[in-house]
């Protein structure tokens, strides 16, 4: 670091570029400071370092991440170690983004990240950095202060055991085995989901995922939906088993329906401990399934659902510029399928009317031969029965569900109640008039090949891939819309999407793959080398990325209006 030192002294009011000669490695006893990228303006990107000791001298026991999920909850806690330390820092020292200090903070999730990797030999805290100057011009001093000061300490604090509130941190650990051995015990039981008695469902605001204080009512499982699940240690959990099959979420308004689904769609993730949804567990494929009117929809089979369009549009190959709610949601459901969801996850109050009811009255005004959709409540059934996908559904207008609901729970003041048995006697005395509609099996969509000129990350003579905020990705010409996808919740997934779309142009897309086969691809490259592999910086860290799931990775693709494919039957080679 002395060496460090006497560079930044040396260049003390110099032009900024001059910064570009500290670009390197420098050791710090046992801790190596890695100068990966050196920002050539105060205004532009931070510069990106990492701090690195080894493995031995960090003190961090192989137990701590003997498991994936055991590493991802490590490298979670070391993030938010390291953002903490940030936060208690003076770090203005200048124009521009001069003195900033950030890592890549999680906030309720605990995600695959790239701010901290923990491997056998090492462990590496990734930070990007506001090199400090006057206008353009160095501020030497300043910068040794941060870079042999400031920066050595977050890494003194993060990346030794000795430094660490171990207590919390083996709290932590055993948070994830908790959630771990929840996530195995859905499939042994044959759940989709389950909610955790105690646990506090509200959130602070429509804009914060953090709890609800005050006066909140914890969630309190219905008896007949109660189960008790083993954790490690012989200790058990109790709560709500949602069941595979067709579930209606029924109520009146502001009584906690949407609330309840909502930290269901969230449990696809595993909160940190305080969340109030740490025990909220939802199998990784489930999909929040909405309307999204105006988006285009490239050759995806719809025909389950509509068929028989004017002018004869061929729905097995739908594709439009501008897809209305029914036949967005209808396309969504469809390449969600295409992507491996097992879980369907709808509120009526974001769905299509049209697409999700025909009562009787409305079938004997408009004949089946003039109307092309099927309406939802028709195939619901035959998605489960078929192709084992569940569905669980918000619902306050239509009681025609209650004759294809396995089960029936009812939020009352923001409590859940199992109404199934009142559902049947009530469906009995007052039966429906409607038909059932769109036959009676749901086939078996054909499949999409992803043609390579689908992706164009050029804009002129440059790349142009980024993300804008939690829903929006800048790729080439196109600014890409991911509002629709409810399940993000960090930017830093966004970025990894974006990075993904530029993987998909330069590896993935190779004219055979289909597009499962092109997820598949990339599960699998990931879970081998980790996310680091799609970093777009060539001998840098990516230390703000994020891990996407293959549901959301498939949804950008198809978000793409540049995308192109070529369709088979399933059953062709």
């Amino acid at each position: 670091m002395q060496r460090l030192r006497q560079q930044l002294l040396q260049i003390d009011g110099r032009g900024y570029k001059a910064y570009k000669a500290i670009q390197g490695q420098y050791r710090d006893g046992d801790m190596t400071l890695f100068i990966d990228y050196v920002q050539g303006d105060p205004f532009a990107s931070p510069s990106r370092i990492r701090l690195r000791v080894s493995r031995s001298a960090s003190g961090i026991p192989a137990e701590w991440d003997a498991t994936d999920y055991r590493r991802v909850a490590l490298e979670d806690f070391l993030a938010r170690t390291a953002a903490r330390i940030i936060r208690r820092m003076r770090t203005r020292r200048g124009s521009g983004k001069s003195g900033l200090i950030h890592v890549d903070e999680p906030g309720q999730e605990m995600l695959p990240r790239t701010a901290v990797k923990v491997t056998a030999d090492y462990v590496e805290l990734r930070l990007k950095v506001g090199l400090p100057a006057a206008g353009r011009r160095v501020l030497g001093r300043e910068a040794v202060e941060m870079l042999c000061g400031d920066v050595p300490a977050i890494g003194r604090g993060t990346l030794y055991r000795s430094a660490l509130d171990e207590a919390a941190l083996l709290d932590q650990l055993q948070l994830a085995d908790d959630q771990a051995a929840i996530r195995r015990a859905l499939e042994e039981r044959g759940l989709v989901a389950f909610v955790a008695n105690g646990a506090i469902l509200p959130r602070e605001s429509g804009v914060s995922n953090r709890p609800m204080q005050g006066r909140v009512v914890p969630f309190v499982s219905p008896p007949s939906l109660e189960v008790t699940l083993d954790l490690p240690g012989g200790r058990h959990i109790r709560g709500m088993g949602i069941p595979t099959g067709i579930t209606l979420i029924v109520g009146g308004g502001y009584h906690g329906k949407s609330t309840l689904l909502k930290a269901i769609e969230r449990g696809v993730y595993n909160h940190i401990r305080g969340d109030g949804r740490e025990y909220v567990i939802t199998r990784e494929r489930a999909m929040k399934i909405r309307a999204e009117d105006g988006r285009r929809v490239e050759k995806v089979d719809i025909s389950p659902f509509i068929n028989d369009l004017p002018f004869g549009q061929d729905t097995r190959q739908f594709s439009t510029e501008d897809a209305s709610g029914s036949t967005s949601q209808a396309a969504n459901i469809m390449e969600a399928l295409e992507a491996g969801c097992e879980v369907l996850l709808m509120d009526e109050d974001t769905s299509a009317t049209n697409f999700m009811i025909r009562d009787a009255r409305m079938q004997a005004l408009v004949a089946k031969a003039q109307e092309p959709i099927t309406p939802f409540i028709d195939k619901v059934r035959q998605l489960y029965e078929e192709r084992g996908v569940s569905t669980i559904l918000v619902l306050g207008g239509s009681g025609d569900y209650l004759d294809v609901a396995h089960r029936v729970i009812k939020m009352e003041a923001y409590r859940p109640y199992d109404v199934t048995e009142e559902a049947k006697q009530i469906a009995a005395r007052y039966p429906t008039q409607r038909r059932p509609e769109g036959g009676e099996r749901f086939g078996t969509p054909r499949l999409r090949i992803v043609l390579p000129e689908s992706f164009k990350a050029r804009r002129g003579r440059k790349e142009k891939v980024d993300a804008k905020g939690l829903y929006t990705i800048l790729y080439g010409e196109e600014r890409l819309d991911l509002s629709g996808l409810e399940q993000l919740v960090d930017e830093s997934q966004t970025r990894a999407l974006a990075e993904v779309l530029r993987m998909m142009e330069k590896e993935i897309a190779d004219g055979r793959r289909s597009i499962a086969e092109c997820l598949d691809w990339l599960e699998k490259r990931l879970s081998e080398e980790g996310l680091d592999i799609l970093s777009p910086y060539a001998g840098q860290h990516p230390g703000d990325l994020a891990l996407p799931r293959r549901l959301e990775v498939a949804a950008a693709i198809n978000r793409l209006r540049s995308l192109r494919v070529r369709v088979i039957d399933a059953e062709s080679p």
